[in-house]
């Protein structure tokens, strides 16, 4: 259970749990807003039809091409949402490349292929629908659901999990938690392995570029930045000491290649070989915006950088991998082939 409490005068006063009107709401605010459960996905349809079988609730896609389902736990028992989401992916698994097409098309206020690029900033892969992954999104998480999800997942590597959601109440203000009943970036990882390229060994890093933080300043002063909520700076904790890295920037390409040195922390409390980071003569000073908020500061992952260019020398070419992750493996061969010889990184060298 997930317990929420408020810190006033160095004294915890529980926040108390509240519900929420319809589960509708959620529905929306998932399909206008997929990163609130952490999800790097393009919302394709909503409420689909399919016929003998019910109504979807929603059907993503992700960067590569691949399907996620997504079903909400209403008022049906554990077994009818985990029977009702595998009979959704056996239809799922049976659509080709245009029937997503058609899907989208349907749902989106633009092509997909454009739609693809404004949410991933690359191309649209030629084939869809290479895999899929199975999502519930539930209130609450049921011994039953919870047996049957993790049967699932350890016997048979199906990439299915359950995002939880849990409403609080502060007076005026509702707040939303989420959480996932399963690792999903261990989800993510197992599944893959079945059907997508092996890890490379390296790493690949968002810039994010901003108002908040300069690219500028991370190749100069050695380090990687993202904040504005943990759900975007928790991302940096993948990165481990002597990890290899390359940098990308949306919309450019990519701009750096190096090695991590230090974990991730708040800014306030990051430093290298010339002291404290906030004390140096910083591009974009609003690197220290909320530096005192554990949710809301940015972190900061020390970097050696072996290599790093100006944003407008970055290195790209049609197709080359990119996603809205602050971190993720970098696995596409041809963007690492690419890459080993823009950066002058021999291949495995990891």
């Amino acid at each position: 259970m997930t317990n929420l409490f408020e810190v006033t005068a160095g004294r915890l006063k529980p926040v108390s749990r509240a519900t929420l009107a319809t589960e509708e709401q959620i529905e929306t605010w998932v399909a206008e807003n997929p990163a609130i459960l952490g999800l790097d996905v393009l919302i394709i349809g909503r409420q689909i039809t399919i016929d003998n079988r019910g109504r979807l609730d929603l059907l993503g896609l992700d960067a590569s091409g691949d399907l996620v389902i997504l079903e909400l736990k209403r008022d049906r028992t554990p077994r009818e949402i985990v029977a009702q989401i595998l009979d959704y992916a056996s239809w799922a698994v049976m659509l080709h490349t245009r029937d997503v097409h058609d899907i989208a098309n349907a749902y989106l206020s633009k092509p997909l292929p454009a739609a693809f690029r404004d949410r991933f900033d690359r191309s649209l892969p030629e084939t869809l629908n290479g895999d899929h992954q199975l999502v519930i999104i539930a209130g609450e998480l049921d011994p039953t659901t919870t047996r049957i999800v993790e049967y699932l997942y350890d016997r048979y590597d199906m990439a299915i999990n359950t995002a939880l959601f849990r409403v609080f109440k502060d007076g005026e203000r509702q707040l939303l938690a989420t959480d996932w009943q399963l690792d999903p970036e261990e989800v993510e990882e197992r599944s893959a392995a079945k059907v997508k390229a092996p890890w490379t060994g390296y790493w690949y890093v968002n810039v994010g570029e901003s108002e908040h933080r300069s690219w500028e300043d991370m190749r100069r002063h050695g380090f990687i930045a993202a904040g504005n909520g943990r759900l975007y700076s928790g991302k940096l904790e993948q990165l481990s000491v002597g990890d290899k890295i390359f940098a990308y920037q949306k919309g450019r390409g990519y701009v750096g290649y190096g090695e991590v040195t230090a974990p991730a922390v708040m800014v306030k409390d990051f430093a290298n070989d010339t002291g404290s980071l906030l004390s140096a003569d910083l591009v974009q000073p609003n690197l220290a915006h909320d530096m005192d908020d554990v949710d809301l500061a940015e972190y900061a992952v020390g970097v050696n950088w072996i290599k790093a260019i100006p944003l407008a020398e970055a290195k790209t070419f049609r197709g080359v991998f990119a996603n809205q992750n602050v971190v993720c493996k970098l696995r596409d061969a041809a963007t690492l082939e690419f890459l080993s010889s823009a950066f002058g990184v021999p291949v495995g060298s990891t």
